[in-house]
């Protein structure tokens, strides 16, 4: 299938008193370029003080995901093509809009059905009101790449119950509806064949009750999340000082979901998980969201600019697809007890806010 056209890869409309805001690249599970960031930000600008629009709606077209996250393929071609000055003006764009979803002054109501990654958390998981299904399939699986999450996702990771910030960040695993809900990454449950009549509901609804309610109107109970049965033994291994020190700890539990964990961190990158514990640390002692942004904004330019990982996990996992990165360094046992400092303290050329 052609891939959309720049033009037509957001959908901006109103109905009645909603905005709303159509992701359009199925093809590709709505993955973000940047001029899909310009356009859902100027949509919102536009929006600011247009008093015929109340709600503002995110969604996305197609029946696999809200969005996949950003378009690594063509972030994998600028960089290896010398243009890390474009990689950064993606990002900061990128969580500029973050931000500005977290601090608008109308109600944004987010629609995370189905897969919802990467850049689809830093849409979906700051809007006042973020909603799942049974199809959702929340996560941040940047270090499966060699990379950290971002996307204020570290603010949302350190701010999860225990050590399942960690668990998640480090891991990338991926939590269903209910997860998300647990964890704070969702405040609803939906079913998914009742959002057309949600959507409806939010566009046309007849009295000036919120959004919060009328979302109450068809929020469902899910299953419950099997998170809490977990909780003893990620508590405990997750809170260890280094990755090296977490997967000593997972070794020595009984439970066999801690040896999985254990052996899937051992074949990730050890510095992009490095990074990520001093990221998901940092972002829970942060005061707000763009403090978090900030700190992810100096990870993700390091491995821009400084470090190799990014391009390799790229390369390996989605461009040649040999699954065989080669990581620098290559083991967990050969970082350094704070192998994340570098990228903590990187200095980017053009500051974020």
């Amino acid at each position: 299938m052609a891939d959309s056209s720049p033009a037509d890869r957001v959908l901006v409309r109103t109905e009645g008193a909603l905005g709303r805001i159509t992701l359009n690249r199925p093809e590709a599970i709505n993955a973000l370029d940047l001029g899909m960031i310009q356009g859902i930000t100027a949509a919102l600008d536009a929006w600011r003080t247009d008093t015929d629009v109340q709600i503002v709606l995110l969604d996305g077209a197609g029946d696999r995901g809200f969005c996949a996250g950003g378009d690594v393929r063509a972030l994998h071609a600028q960089i290896v093509s010398g243009e890390a000055a474009r990689t950064a003006e993606f990002f900061r764009a990128e969580y500029r809009l973050n931000a500005m979803i977290a601090e608008y002054p109308k109600p944004v109501v987010a629609l995370a059905d189905g897969i919802t990654m990467g850049g689809g958390i830093g849409l979906a998981g700051h809007a006042a009101i973020r909603i799942v299904t049974e199809r959702s399939k929340l996560a941040m699986p940047e270090t499966r790449i060699g990379f950290t999450p971002d996307v204020g996702g570290t603010w949302l990771l350190g701010r999860a119950p225990g050590r399942f910030g960690e668990y998640f960040g480090l891991t990338g695993a991926t939590m269903d509806g209910a997860d998300a809900v647990h964890l704070g990454f969702a405040d609803h449950f939906v079913p998914s064949d009742r959002l057309d009549a949600l959507r409806d509901a939010l566009a046309h609804r007849a009295d000036p009750t919120g959004p919060s309610e009328i979302v109450l109107l068809f929020d469902e109970t899910p299953d419950p999340s099997e998170l809490p049965l977990r909780r003893a033994w990620v508590d405990d291994a997750f809170s260890a000082e280094t990755v090296s020190a977490i997967v000593g700890r997972l070794r020595g539990r009984e439970e066999p979901d801690a040896a999985a964990a254990a052996d899937l961190l051992e074949g990730l990158a050890p510095t992009g998980l490095a990074v990520t514990l001093d990221a998901v640390r940092e972002a829970r002692r942060a005061p707000d969201l763009r403090a978090a942004l900030e700190g992810e904004y100096r990870r993700v330019l390091w491995f821009v600019n400084e470090h190799p990982d990014l391009v390799e996990g790229i390369r390996a996992q989605l461009i040649d697809k040999d699954r065989t990165p080669r990581w620098q360094p290559a083991t967990i046992a050969e970082l350094s007890d704070d192998a994340g400092a570098p990228a903590r303290a990187y200095v980017p050329a053009t500051p974020l806010f």
